[in-house]
């Protein structure tokens, strides 16, 4: 007989939405928890900074978004929906491949009124506090608090059995660490707080990193800015240049920050600089998680945690949804959501808490023995889609198109580097799509 469970889903953005659909459909009797006051998650968009725009107060009020106001997809639309719920084109919505922002929170909305997930969403409720009932039981208590006024709170304690900790990754900031930093006398930020391009007008910045956010900071800064100077790590990291922009220079990472402004590189040169923007990704963090040290989260090793899920000695009663990077976002959502559902119903069994344990300890070795690094402990590398693949099979269901993953860890990169950043208007994603499939 299937098993229905009183389930919390903390978090009502990408992975939230999906989990409680996956958890109703197995019958659980979910509850969605949302500090915001609509579904979206990170794809909400606030103009709101916070007041510490390091992000290093922990008493700071935290903006959960960390969009800029120009920010579109970096993966087409094709690979961002879900199995059965395509991100596809509406009648007066964005219809290119990569739209901005506003059109996946309009897609999520769509998604949560289609799926009848508005009804067990409760919008405005921060949840500070996840903790056990007692040792001896699985129960789980939830705090939460509403706001009532500027300066009153209501708090309400709820017990659950399940809970899924689906708070995404994009809030907590990471911040690059040179000499000098917190001395430097000029103006530093994370990319988590960049909205808008104005306020660097006429300014000399140093923007450190090179991933997606940072390479479309430095187009949106750089027609306003005097200078901008990004500062990379790797074997390409030298002064140079950078091509179709007549201010901007690339650098190696920074080797100090001087009480005079100036900020020195590794390779030597020398910039006399008014801001730094570390765009530099974040941390996963679970401030309301009391799991008595069960749960760790250590140089952004989440764990233990097994298959990326489940901690063996609390399984299948606290689960996390959304942890893996470098893999296709929604597939890796959908196929947790699905497991962790099946699982807590009773249609699919764990293997033993010894063997789940040693699974993590197996993992850990290896990332040891390979010199991976602990910081990429989610970082799904050439076994992605051998993952997704072992989740669908947990599920019973087949595996995601094949296409989907050849486009996000080999095309992409190809093709961004190929255009630059012209990349979203210049690939004809469906002709490239058409291509693929007629070859298999």
């Amino acid at each position: 007989m299937r098993e229905a469970y009183k389930v919390a889903v903390v978090g009502g953005g990408f992975a939230g939405l999906v989990t409680a659909r996956e958890l109703q459909r197995e019958g659980h009797r979910v509850t969605v928890f949302e500090k915001a006051n609509n579904v979206g998650g990170t794809w909400l968009y606030d103009s709101r900074v916070e007041t510490d725009l390091l992000g290093l107060d922990p008493n700071r009020e935290i903006v959960h978004s960390s969009l800029y106001r120009s920010l579109r997809v970096n993966l087409p639309r094709q690979i961002m929906g879900f199995s059965d719920y395509p991100f596809v084109a509406k009648e007066g919505g964005d219809s290119r491949h990569f739209p901005g922002h506003e059109e996946v929170l309009r897609f999520l909305e769509d998604f949560a009124l289609d799926f009848g997930l508005m009804e067990v969403i409760r919008f405005g409720h921060e949840v500070v506090r996840v903790e056990r009932v007692d040792e001896a039981s699985y129960e789980w208590l939830v705090e939460s608090r509403t706001r009532e006024n500027e300066s009153r709170w209501e708090s309400k304690e709820e017990v659950f059995e399940a809970v899924v900790i689906c708070n995404g990754k994009h809030t907590e900031p990471n911040i690059a660490e040179f000499s000098g930093r917190d001395t430097w006398p000029g103006l530093q930020m994370h990319s988590h707080n960049y909205r808008t391009p104005e306020q660097f007008e006429n300014k000399i910045v140093v923007l450190i990193g090179n991933g997606s956010s940072a390479n479309d900071i430095l187009k949106e800064i750089s027609p306003l800015a005097k200078e901008v100077h990004q500062a990379i790590r790797g074997p390409d990291s030298q002064l140079k240049r950078l091509e179709n922009h007549d201010n901007a220079w690339q650098h190696s990472m920074i080797e100090c920050a001087r009480n005079d402004g100036k900020v020195v590189f590794q390779d030597g040169s020398i910039v006399d600089a008014d801001v730094i923007i570390h765009c530099t990704g974040y941390k996963f963090h679970f401030p309301f998680l009391r799991s008595n040290g069960i749960i760790t989260v250590d140089d952004n090793r989440v764990g233990p945690l097994y298959k990326h899920v489940f901690p063996p000695s609390l399984a299948p009663w606290l689960s996390f949804v959304a942890l893996p990077y470098k893999a296709v976002p929604s597939i890796v959502m959908e196929l947790q959501a699905k497991w962790v559902a099946k699982v807590l119903s009773g249609e699919v069994k764990l293997p033993t808490r010894e063997e789940m344990a040693y699974w993590v300890e197996e993992l850990y070795r290896q990332m040891e023995k390979t010199g991976r690094p602990k910081h990429r402990t989610h970082t799904l590398q050439q076994d992605k889609f051998e993952y997704e693949s072992w989740l669908a099979a947990q599920s019973h269901i087949k595996p995601p198109e094949r296409w989907k993953e050849i486009m996000f860890s080999s095309f992409i990169p190809k093709i961004k580097s190929y255009y630059g950043g012209e990349y979203r208007d210049a690939w004809d994603v469906d002709k490239w799509i058409q291509e693929v499939d007629s070859s298999n």
